[in-house]
């Protein structure tokens, strides 16, 4: 399968770690739980981009990372009925400790779950601290991205 991630600058364009994630926490983690965001396409990927952007103005600099998930991994499927109430509040601590919840138990190399900013599509919730992680997701391009200024 191959997947996508926008990221705002170069260097992190090599980037798997989910070290921002760590530090930061998401949607689906807390911080002090490493993961990686990634979209099933591209338009999703930049969908989830814009709603986190300012919108007097976009990122000088952008690239789009495609990535390749190996045909074997294990991916855990949330199911809509699993969700918990007030999955599109953003900060939903819910969802924060199911992904945490998920990705230690279950140690999946990726989690699958519907998209809050578009509810048709999925994103990807991957697991940097499965085992062999390096040897079944790989970078296998990266483009610059200008995002249409329209879209802000």
């Amino acid at each position: 399968m191959i997947v996508y991630r926008i990221v705002k600058q170069n260097t992190r364009t090599t980037d798997l770690s989910g070290r921002g994630e760590y530090k930061e926490g998401g949607r689906w983690n807390n911080a002090g739980t490493y993961a990686l965001y990634i979209s099933e396409n591209r338009s999703l990927a930049a969908s989830e981009l814009l709603v986190h952007l300012d919108r007097t103005e976009a990122p000088p600099n952008l690239f789009i990372m495609a990535i390749q998930v190996a045909d074997t991994a294990t991916i855990y499927e949330i199911l809509d009925a699993d969700l918990p109430k007030g999955r599109k509040i953003p900060e939903n601590n819910s969802l924060k400790n199911m992904g945490d919840r998920l990705l230690s138990e279950n140690n999946p190399l990726a989690i699958k779950a519907r998209s809050a900013v578009m509810p048709f599509e999925y994103n990807y919730l991957l697991n940097p601290r499965f085992p062999r992680f390096y040897h079944l997701v790989k970078v296998i391009s990266v483009e610059s991205f200008e995002l249409d200024n329209r879209l802000l």
